[in-house]
């Protein structure tokens, strides 16, 4: 960016103010309070995170912040314009990149630029400076004639920011900008960024599921049903948790069973696995030990310091009035049928013409595991996916699921199969009560059995409240249990996971993850994708794609080891991923 690109700084130094705010919704005659009284601001020049569970508030106020939406009450001002008296004035400082962007898949990415400048008023001697410039900037210029629709997931993020970008603006707010696009894109992302902030002075309010990112920030404003819990810098969100937080560890004990037993604990307000260990944070100073646990060896403890998570987790279970809240699955053991594989390929390929999708995959998943499949966007893994799913035929090689060749006998597999699609698959127009009857008879479910399977559906995954709400308007959190319920109604061996919390906060998050330990302990088997490489740490062992190839297959501690350096392991599978595809991408 060249120094003219600088935009000037707001007349009082604040980007966006707001005082008292409040914004309520009407719907089906019941009122909704999406914002009460939010009073906060928006420093100029740096990215301000804001964060907070499903349905929080977060992108109701992005909308009023850009003049989309009007208050019921209180004063919203950016870059020192009244919002409500000149929402047009406020359009021309701001620029917002929904969660999905409004990208035109059946134009090129050189199209989309061109309608996107008509939009904005780009005055056409300035266009093709802008473009070049922003397509460095983003990495996208190879692919500028290439259609949207064919770009991977993180280049079409990329290419929304282009977009958003093409008149620099004063204030650009981000609305999850990296959900769902994979470790590499969400790097360069974050490169852009700052880049924007450091070169141009460009102001930045980033809503985001990923609390890492959270921590990348210059300040934090945490939402939760509509109310501001805290602002401030990102360590401070965690300093009240000091002595509270451990990696803890029993020899002889799978870190699934110890996770499982800890959040059972009154100690324990947060359990989750990270690495070989679990990470506990603990409700006052002291740690339960292995005998309350009911351990046959000693509880192994390590004091380390708070992360931002930590507090984001503490703070939000406070105000709900809750210490901890240890889903679980009730679902009958899975019975064996002596076979320990249930899931094998080899020499597995697929191809679109001469395009080969995936080459020679050949792997083995067993029963009770948590298999995790990850790979960049376009490696791959999704159309592995769905062949073992039995939703496309391969083009070579074998494949054997539940004990049936998927080439001979698809039908009879998916009777022993669950799947949960990687965006909400379930019938919007339809009451959450219809959609457990529609799926319940169409995995052959009737009579009596099938109003227990919907009984407990509604039961176990906390659905009864929403039984006779329309599933669209359900918030994020509860359209993925109603989508996990659904997959779970025959009861199936094997339960198919495409990145299952993909935009999902990290408390709906653990409840999911602990109902995949649950199911997993009695038997199931997990196969899931995911783009965020802390929850791949959940899994037993993982297989990671590029290109269509299997990169690594292990334990996430193998993975780790495998792309290590004279140094020893990768710190983190995020760093083990990027290696890995970095490494592939200079290859080719």
């Amino acid at each position: 960016m060249r120094a003219s690109d600088a935009v000037p700084a707001p007349p009082d130094g604040i980007a966006l103010q707001a005082d008292g705010l409040t914004r309520r919704f009407v719907t089906e005659g019941a009122a909704t309070t999406a914002l009460d009284d939010v009073t906060l601001k928006v420093r100029p020049g740096q990215v301000t995170g804001l964060v907070g569970p499903d349905g929080a508030g977060k992108t109701t106020f992005m909308r009023l912040a850009c003049g989309l939406l009007r208050a019921d009450a209180g004063t919203l001002r950016v870059m020192g314009i009244d919002v409500a008296a000149d929402p047009v004035a406020v359009q021309a400082e701001v620029r917002y990149m929904p969660q999905r962007f409004g990208l035109y898949e059946d134009l090129s990415v050189a199209e989309n630029l061109e309608l996107y400048a008509d939009l904005q008023g780009l005055p056409p001697a300035e266009r093709s400076a802008r473009y070049e410039s922003l397509m460095h900037m983003t990495g996208l210029a190879p692919y500028i004639q290439r259609l949207a629709g064919k770009l991977s997931g993180g280049m079409k993020q990329k290419l929304g920011v282009a977009c958003a970008l093409l008149k620099q603006p004063r204030l650009l707010l981000l609305d999850e900008p990296t959900v769902g696009v994979d470790p590499v894109s969400r790097r360069e992302l974050w490169e852009i960024i700052r880049r924007m902030v450091r070169e141009a002075g460009t102001t930045v309010l980033l809503s985001t599921a990923y609390l890492d990112e959270a921590e990348k920030c210059a300040e934090v404003i945490l939402l939760h049903e509509g109310r501001i819990l805290g602002t401030g810098k990102p360590g401070s969100f965690s300093e009240f948790l000091a002595g509270r937080t451990f990696l803890t560890s029993a020899p002889g004990i799978r870190r699934r069973a110890l996770a499982m037993k800890l959040e059972d604990s009154p100690e324990v307000l947060d359990a989750v696995i990270q690495g070989d260990k679990v990470r506990i944070v603990t409700v006052g100073s002291s740690v339960p030990d292995g005998t309350a646990l009911g351990l046959s060896t000693a509880l192994l403890v390590d004091a380390v310091a708070p992360r931002f998570e930590d507090g984001f987790v503490a703070r939000i279970k406070a105000a709900r009035g809750a210490t901890s809240a240890a889903a679980r699955v009730a679902i009958k053991r899975v019975a064996s049928t002596g076979r320990d594989i249930v899931i094998s390929t080899g020499g597995l390929e697929r191809r679109f013409g001469d395009f080969y999708a995936v080459r020679d995959l050949s792997l083995e998943v067993r029963r009770g595991e948590v298999f995790g499949l990850l790979g960049a966007n376009g490696a791959g893994k999704s159309t592995t996916f769905r062949m073992l799913c039995g939703l496309l035929p391969p083009t070579g090689g074998s494949l054997e699921v539940a004990g049936f060749d998927l080439r001979t006998a698809r039908s009879a597999a998916r009777g022993h199969i669950g799947y949960m699609a990687q965006r909400f698959s379930l019938y919007g127009t339809l009451t959450v009560s219809q959609n457990l009857h529609f799926f319940a008879s169409a995995y052959g479910l009737a009579g009596r059995a099938r109003q227990q399977r919907i009984d407990w559906a509604l039961d176990e995954f906390g659905l009864a409240e929403y039984v006779n709400a329309g599933s669209e308007a359900l918030p994020l959190g509860f359209k993925q249990r109603l989508a996990m319920a659904a997959a779970l109604m025959h009861e199936p061996e094997i339960l198919f996971l495409d990145e299952p919390t993909s935009g999902v906060d990290p408390l709906a998050r653990r409840d999911f993850w602990r109902r995949i330990n649950a199911l997993a302990e009695a038997g199931v088997t997990v196969l899931v994708t995911t783009h965020f490489m802390e929850e791949a740490e959940y899994c037993d062992r993982l297989a990671i794609m590029a290109a269509g190839r299997l990169l690594a297959l292990g334990s996430p501690a193998d993975v780790k080891a495998q792309t290590g350096d004279a140094s020893g392991p990768a710190p983190d599978l995020e760093e083990a991923f990027i290696r890995l595809a970095t490494s592939t991408a200079e290859a080719a």
